[in-house]
């Protein structure tokens, strides 16, 4: 996760990371990713801090042949050192009818490391 990965493809591996089930249910690979100041707004409208994401992702339930695909995935250089990630995720659960969602993150680079200060996803 150092900073000479500043790519598209190295920040899409990170946001994928982020929607695998073993990592989810790894306080410690969350830890990795989530900046301590970190702030979600659910597509539930609920807000959440890294310790509440922490907590809900080690609790939630592995749902069963999930397939997720990504597309639109876009970067937007904010700053030195700040990059907005915007894409669009497609959930098939099996037997049930696809999700779709816009997703939106902000990447932070702290201590050599991209960690993720800011993420939003909207259902639609």
């Amino acid at each position: 996760m150092k900073a000479d990965y500043l790519n598209e493809s190295f920040l899409r591996e990170l946001e994928e990371r982020l929607l695998q089930p073993d990592i989810r249910k790894s306080a410690k690979d969350v830890m990795d990713l989530l900046a301590d100041e970190f702030i979600e707004f659910g597509s539930s409208g609920r807000v959440f801090d890294k310790q509440q994401i922490i907590k809900s992702l080690e609790n939630e339930p592995i749902e069963p042949l999930t397939q997720i695909s990504i597309t639109e995935f876009k970067t937007l250089v904010l700053a030195t050192g700040v990059v907005l990630v915007t894409y669009r995720i497609v959930k098939h659960i099996s037997g049930e009818q696809p999700v779709d969602s816009l997703r939106s993150s902000i990447w932070k680079l702290i201590d050599n490391q991209w960690k993720i200060i800011f993420h939003q996803g909207t259902v639609i």
